[in-house]
């Protein structure tokens, strides 16, 4: 037995070489710390209208959902919830789930058969990435945002049924996908759309409804859409929204809906509440755009390498592994919190400060964490 603790011991020694350490910090309830490393982007999840509907729902059906949603878990806060948010994401249909990791492994899997092909963009996330892996399936990893790359790959396997498989806004550098060349390749060839709305939906499209309705595809057939209710809507669980056939096929045979236990009532309630909230926040979503050019313009001037923000994700590339974790840890120690990325978390091996911008930060707290973070650089 000693044996392989010993083994893992000399493999957590290796990671701590590499700078690849990771650490567990909990927070307190009120905690004074600047965050520029949560998801929240339109400051939702201690909105009073969210927090008093997720209570109503706690005092009324209990802290939990008591089972999976074929059995106990289903309310009449998941019926109104899936109905919203596919009427939101302009789809005939939605099924919810309790992660919007498990919605990603749902949905993945759901839409091969034995010969399918699956086109992932290279810097798609791990939940897209464990979702092929776990599929069985034969899998491309193309060059990142790269229509011309899906192309080839689509071409090299006439006949064969296809995915392609991406995210609308990037996770690591929040950069925008190609998603209307993609949908154009993709049909083409007779493939299948796969979205990832987790960092889009709230922030990018029409009344916030995400990169799958701005750029005209909602709707169509060939396009699904998965999404997390945990960033821009301030809550928890995940959501795959597509034909109405698909969603039937979900429910009749996607593991991670029929095997795990529903999310809890009064996080549906909370979400339900956000969605609205969410559909008729242009003025915050304005607020994300000016901020985040901002962060652009002053971590550039300082001689920063900043991304391009096509919503609220700033990414500023460190030196390397153990320059970006004494980075963030020099930001957290005068009070600001910040997203700290390194491989093999990043799919191009560049390490980096990850920035998400949040409208519940104060302006003024904004701008010191601006400059707390252009002091703290190595």
């Amino acid at each position: 037995m000693a044996d392989w603790l010993a083994a893992l011991d000399r493999r957590a020694r290796l990671r701590a070489k590499a700078g690849l350490t990771r650490h567990i910090r909990s927070r307190g309830a009120h905690e004074r710390m600047v965050d520029l490393a949560g998801n929240d982007y339109l400051g939702l999840s201690g909105h009073p209208a969210v927090t008093a509907a997720a209570a109503t729902a706690l005092t009324g059906y209990g802290l939990g959902a008591t089972g999976s949603r074929l059995v106990r878990g289903s309310t009449d806060l998941h019926d109104a919830l899936e109905h919203a948010l596919a009427d939101w994401l302009g789809a005939a249909g939605a099924l919810l789930f309790s992660s919007g990791y498990l919605a990603n492994l749902a949905a993945v899997r759901a839409l091969v058969t034995p010969r399918t092909l699956l086109v992932s963009d290279a810097h798609n996330h791990a939940s897209l990435i464990d979702g092929c892996r776990i599929s069985g399936a034969e899998t491309v990893v193309v060059a990142h945002a790269d229509p011309a790359a899906v192309q080839a790959a689509l071409a090299a396997a006439p006949g064969r049924p296809a995915v392609v498989v991406t995210e609308s806004v990037f996770s690591v550098d929040g950069d925008l996908a190609p998603l209307a060349e993609l949908h154009a390749v993709a049909r083409r060839h007779g493939a299948l759309l796969l979205v990832d709305e987790a960092h889009a939906l709230g922030i990018r499209g029409p009344s916030g409804a995400g990169g799958v309705v701005e750029a005209g595809l909602a709707g169509e057939p060939d396009v699904v859409v998965t999404a997390t209710l945990s960033k821009a809507l301030g809550g928890a669980g995940g959501v795959v929204a597509g034909p109405a056939e698909l969603v039937r096929h979900l429910v009749d045979t996607g593991r991670t809906f029929i095997f795990d236990t529903a999310l809890p009532p009064a996080v549906a309630a909370g979400v339900l509440t956000a969605t609205g909230l969410a559909r008729e926040g242009d003025p915050l979503r304005d607020e994300l755009a000016g901020r985040a050019a901002l962060a652009v313009a002053r971590l550039r001037a300082a001689g920063l390498r900043v991304s391009t923000p096509s919503a609220a994700v700033v990414s500023v590339t460190a030196p390397g592994p153990e320059a970006a974790v004494s980075w963030a840890a020099d930001c957290r120690d005068r009070g600001v919190a910040v997203g700290c990325f390194r491989p093999p978390s990043t799919p191009d091996t560049r390490s980096r400060l990850r920035l998400t911008i949040s409208a519940g930060v104060a302006r003024m707290d904004f701008e010191r964490a601006l400059d707390v973070i252009v002091e703290c650089a190595p």
